[in-house]
């Protein structure tokens, strides 16, 4: 959700944020919707076996397609810069924004916490790592998760300037001091700062474990390049798309609770701000291929679903190959006839 707000001051020029934001989400709408629709396409038709990461991946898949659906009307507003759809809908678009943005934080770091419980302690896990925990996990957050997400759209709805109205933007900084800046302080901690402290905690100690023989041989054989590539690509992705946000985000709620004044400060986050928001918004697009280095059961499905396409192309090509051979065949067959029968008549 973008919090903008538009004044006259000379610190917010950020103008160009209206032309990046329709541009981007654009191109996030159409890959995140195709990405996630694969995505759950094989996990609802496709995967036989489901354990508690495919879980906590399902529940994800859901979050991203919600937001993505709300992409084009925020797509329309910035190309328009006006909101023709109603308070209603600008609440459930800033709820959705929330509900994706700390949904993915905090199930991703479900993810990493389950990857952890599994290489650290994989025997006095067993008991605790089930898929209806997993759902009980997920039924938590979505709690949580629709609680501040819907506090935050209530918080910020449709405000009108020069009988225009608008969304997502044009707080004023009194209502950035009373309302939306306590709205960022429990989402930054609660939805960012203990989940990111968490992700790191659990992979430094998946690595000192993979660095360990006995606790390898303890557990199984472990492939060590595949989870050392889990946990790479988990964390790139969780630090390039959420960090810059967050950490923005909380610089900006000090620059329009006006507790920072100096304007260079101010241009140099309001400028920041579009761009963080629009890597944020990413995130959907990137969710899949966690899916895809996460769980080996959906690199199986895939490879399986790859093999049945080759295995079948390669078929049709053996009884092209044949039925072309028989039609060859025949032809030489009816010509032989042909020249015996006028050989005859001759």
């Amino acid at each position: 959700m973008t919090m903008t707000g538009m004044n006259n001051s000379s610190c917010s020029n950020d103008e160009f944020k209206y032309v990046l934001y329709s541009s981007v989400f654009s191109i996030v709408f159409i890959l995140g919707l195709l990405f996630n629709m694969v995505a759950m396409y094989i996990f609802v038709c496709r995967l036989k076996m489901r354990n508690e990461t495919t879980t906590y991946m399902m529940n994800l898949v859901v979050s991203d397609i919600l937001f993505v659906l709300t992409l084009p009307f925020r797509t329309f507003y910035f190309i328009k810069r006006e909101w023709p759809f109603g308070n209603a809908l600008c609440k459930i678009s800033v709820a959705l924004f929330y509900t994706n943005m700390y949904g993915s934080i905090l199930f991703l770091t479900c993810i990493s916490m389950d990857r952890y419980l599994a290489i650290v302690y994989p025997f006095a896990s067993r008991t605790l790592r089930t898929k209806r925990n997993a759902r009980i996990a997920c039924s938590v957050i979505w709690v949580v998760l629709l609680s501040g997400s819907l506090t935050a759209g209530f918080v910020m709805d449709t405000s009108f300037t020069n009988n225009q109205m608008y969304c997502f933007e044009n707080y004023s900084n009194s209502q950035w001091k009373s309302m939306v800046s306590k709205v960022v302080v429990f989402m930054e901690t609660l939805g960012f700062l203990i989940p990111l402290m968490i992700n790191f905690i659990c992979s430094m100690r998946v690595l000192q474990t993979l660095r360990n023989p006995e606790s390898i041989s303890r557990g199984g054989q472990l492939n060590k390049a595949k989870i050392l590539r889990m946990i790479v690509v988990h964390l790139l992705i969780f630090c390039f798309c959420f960090i810059p946000y967050n950490v923005n985000l909380v610089l900006y709620t000090l620059v329009r609770s006006q507790v920072i004044t100096n304007c260079t400060v101010e241009s140099v986050v309001r400028t920041i701000y579009p761009i963080a928001f629009c890597i944020a918004v990413t995130n959907c697009c990137f969710d899949p291929v966690i899916y895809y280095f996460t769980s080996e059961t959906i690199q199986n499905s895939i490879k399986r679903k790859s093999l049945a396409l080759r295995k079948n192309t390669l078929n049709d090509t053996i009884n092209n190959s044949v039925n072309n051979r028989s039609d060859s065949m025949n032809k030489i067959t009816s010509l032989k006839v042909k020249f015996i029968i006028e050989e005859s008549s001759i």
